[in-house]
């Protein structure tokens, strides 16, 4: 399957590497042959009876003299193929140096905020460059590279004088890549399974440009001038490259009378926003919420960018609960260096990552996946050793410990803990706190409260509480914040009758405030029998796993005792035995049971 994965983008690699093969072979049939003519008699009319002359090579000359000796011969031909293959990877390593720089550049990101239309505004990044404008340039560009330089030895090294290889260098390669590459894209796709084309609308402008191409090069090649490249041919097929490309971009962005069409194959709720707005703002580009080419879901404006961070939040952690029950015996730093390769092997890439991925394993470089994985997780590793032991030693740290929390609206008060990390414990610490609105509202849902919490010698945490007001009001599950601020620390015990003397820094700070230095705290309704969900729509799980365990969850509302029914129904896996047990029955929730 890893070949399978491989062999769509390592496709240029196989045309250079076939092209200059075949190159070599001509070059030792012409050796061959320029040790004169060789008369046939009798029966042997079907050998080789012609000469053909040596030609001086672009880098190699031709090697005197010409009729060498078998041992010779046998020399030659090891000389000239170690050279063929130092070249060959020579191209390949400097076509993908080029690569790895465009896929640089392409992947460049900008901070953008965005305002829903409720008023709130959230801060995502977006690409610099549109996909479809980098994949139909700079990235064909870099993807094409050996095939251009063997056209670019071939045409300069002869005069501007098509050689053996001609057009067909870039029409072979392309022809590979439309015919052979989606042939085996499609067919190894599993039984039972679906592909589906991202943007079919790009695909469609796409493939009609590609046949257009096919028959154009053939018009200009054998009917125009035949055997002769004009200069206006080559002007005009210039000139298409570029109205290629404005094409498709309009395509992609829904430009033009692409607005009119029907939008319900960009429904997915997995995509990205697309954005596009000129101008500047300090912090970014502000932009209302209602968004050109923002998607709709059944009328309804989807706020992807923040499902897209919350899926992908809870998939990381589903990825490492998933490895540290298959790998118990693992270290934190290993499961996380594991989920970063797990992650990085899932993700979208471009076609330049996989010819670079290709080139790395051929030249014995190793996986660049796993390589950057281990450079992260290291990075991680040391960043947090620097700076636990750095100023641990010397700087108190002060935090929440959790920094979440969720109640029940009748609990009364909810209890939050602050913890002191480090530094010199023999002496007080002091930390302010106060609460702050978010969708709950002090004084309706939640009391506003603030104090300071005293952190004694020898004491590590402290717990405070916040008042929660319990209503019959059936409302959402709401949340409000509460954050720490003006840390500090009692240096010195005066005499009485005097107030304490409260320093913070001479040479260095001897407390500080860290993250995460804001909890937020959910209010649970209760006020409702609730709504229940899985926790996940979609769970992965082994055959041999024996019993599965699915979590059910109980949201805006736990009010009084409630009975759940749930039975299983046949999807692509057969019940009665064959794939799973029929299963059926009730789970019963206690009052104030969410879980």
């Amino acid at each position: 399957m890893a070949w399978l994965r491989l062999q769509p983008l390592t496709s240029a690699f196989l045309h250079f590497g076939l092209i200059t093969f075949v190159l070599f072979l001509n070059g030792l049939q012409a050796e061959a042959g320029g040790s004169g003519d060789v008369p046939s008699t009798g029966q042997n009319n079907e050998s080789c009876t012609g000469s053909s002359d040596c030609k001086e090579g672009v880098i190699l000359p031709i090697w005197y003299p010409e009729n060498p000796s078998l041992g010779d011969k046998i020399a030659r031909v090891i000389v000239y193929f170690v050279a063929l293959i130092y070249m060959f990877l020579g191209v390949s390593i400097i076509a993908d140096r080029f690569m790895a720089s465009i896929e640089v550049i392409t992947s460049q990101e900008r901070e953008v905020t965005i305002k829903k239309p409720n008023g709130e505004t959230s801060t995502t990044t977006i690409r610099v460059w549109n996909e479809t404008v980098s994949n139909l340039t700079l990235m064909a560009l870099g993807s094409s590279a050996p095939e251009i330089l063997l056209s670019l030895i071939e045409v300069c090294g002869h005069g501007f004088i098509a050689g053996d290889l001609g057009p067909s260098t870039i029409v072979g390669s392309a022809a590979f890549n439309m015919f052979i590459i989606i042939g085996i894209c499609v067919y190894v796709i599993p039984d039972g399974e679906t592909r589906k084309i991202k943007h079919l609308r790009v695909f469609f402008v796409t493939a009609a440009w590609s046949i257009f191409a096919y028959i154009w090069l053939y018009m200009i090649l054998a009917v125009f001038s035949p055997g002769v490249v004009q200069v206006w041919e080559g002007l005009l097929t210039l000139f298409f490259f570029p109205v290629c490309v404005l094409l498709a971009w309009v395509a992609d962005r829904r430009l033009l009378f692409y607005k009119y069409m029907h939008k319900k194959y960009r429904t997915d709720k997995h995509r990205g926003i697309i954005i596009e707005t000129e101008g500047g703002h300090p912090k970014g580009i502000e932009m209302d919420g209602k968004m050109m080419n923002s998607h709709f879901l059944d009328g309804h404006l989807v706020p992807l960018e923040g499902k897209e961070v919350d899926e992908s939040r809870r998939e990381m952690i589903r990825i490492l609960k998933d490895l540290k029950q298959k790998h118990p015996e693992k270290d934190l730093d290993q499961l996380v260096e594991m989920a970063n390769y797990y992650a990085l092997s899932h993700q979208q890439k471009s076609r330049a990552f996989y010819r670079i991925q290709a080139t790395r394993m051929m030249t014995g470089a190793g996986n660049i996946l796993k390589k950057h994985a281990a450079e992260q997780a290291k990075k991680a590793s040391s960043m947090s050793e620097v700076h636990t032991d750095e100023p641990e030693d010397f700087v108190s740290k002060v935090f929440f410990d959790p920094c979440s929390y969720q109640c029940l609206e009748n609990c009364g008060a909810v209890l939050l803990t602050v913890v002191r990390k480090g530094g010199d414990m023999s002496k007080t610490l002091y930390v302010d706190y106060k609460t702050e609105d978010g969708s709950a509202n002090a004084g309706a849902d939640y009391e506003f409260t603030e104090g300071t919490v005293v952190l004694k010698p020898g004491e590590t945490q402290k717990e405070f509480s916040v008042g929660i007001i319990d209503d019959d009001i059936f409302e959402e599950d709401e949340h409000f914040f509460v954050r720490l601020s003006n840390v500090r620390i009692e240096e010195e015990q005066p005499g009485e009758g005097m107030p304490p003397r409260v320093l913070n820094s001479l040479p260095l700070p001897r407390a500080v405030l860290v993250s995460p230095c804001v909890a937020t705290v959910t209010i649970l309704d209760d006020d409702h029998a609730g709504i229940f969900t899985f926790e996940c729509d979609t769970v992965h799980v082994s055959e041999s796993i024996g019993i599965m365990e699915v979590k059910v969850l109980r949201t805006s509302g736990a009010r009084g005792t409630v009975i759940v029914p749930f039975r299983t129904v046949e999807g692509a896996a057969k019940g009665g035995g064959e794939d799973f047990e029929d299963t059926y029955g009730e789970m019963e929730f206690k009052n104030d049971e969410t879980v």
